[in-house]
């Protein structure tokens, strides 16, 4: 059965869409293998020499989501998607995960492919395709051009997360806002039971007057006075 990956990138060459999201759609190499196939070291060290030397090998950020055959969402951190053209104008499209082996060297397994004429070409001739595939990516003589494409900042689904993430904490925050300003029955958040002044509603103060020695009750806010 075939399982498929899905990339969005942005495609900053076409400057006519380079602020558009652009979705590829690859073959999942374990449609073709028992598992992800290893791309060694010495491929990278060579792309990254032709990256430096060769203008039509070019990096860019471009990334911004990966979504798995299971509708998963990955960090797209670890990821590297290669896009060439020879000068047949035949087109190769990769997607690789990158690892780290016990040397500590840059390996990257390889996930997906597209498009559907390479799937038929690797699912013929297995290794024997992934080694002359990445062998022709490495010869410039031959390619057109080569662009890696890397992340571009945090992925859609983790902007969507801590976009949910803030508006949550906002409106928590304006909740307790709204409770603190909110009036119970008696006009007020806190309930309090002191005596309150039948003129304007305002609390009630309770003072000695000085003269007869009794208490009364006075309003600071309409100076209504009540004796006890």
């Amino acid at each position: 059965m075939n399982e498929f990956f899905l990339i969005y990138t942005y495609t900053p060459w076409d400057k006519l869409n380079k602020d558009k999201l652009t979705q590829i759609r690859l073959l999942s190499l374990k449609s073709i293998f028992n598992s992800f196939p290893l791309i060694e070291p010495a491929f990278f060290d060579d792309l990254v020499s032709h990256l430096s030397k060769v203008k039509y090998y070019t990096k860019i950020k471009g990334i911004k989501r990966i979504i798995g055959p299971n509708r998963e969402d990955y960090d797209i951190t670890s990821w590297v998607f290669i896009w060439g053209m020879d000068f047949e104008r035949r087109i190769y499209q990769f997607l690789l995960q990158k690892t780290k082996s016990k040397n500590n060297d840059s390996q990257a397994a390889l996930v997906a492919l597209a498009p559907p004429e390479l799937g038929k070409l690797f699912i013929e001739y297995k290794e024997k395709a992934i080694f002359r595939t990445f062998s022709l990516l490495n010869n410039p003589a031959k390619m057109k051009f080569v662009i890696v494409l890397l992340p571009k900042g945090k992925s859609i689904a983790e902007e969507q997360q801590l976009l949910k993430a803030s508006k949550s904490d906002l409106d928590k925050l304006k909740f307790i806002r709204a409770l603190k300003e909110m009036p119970n029955i008696k006009g007020e958040w806190f309930p309090s039971f002191d005596p309150r002044c039948p003129v304007c509603n305002g609390m009630m103060t309770e003072l000695k007057d000085y003269k007869s020695g009794l208490k009364k009750l006075i309003c600071p806010k309409c100076g209504y006075e009540k004796k006890k």
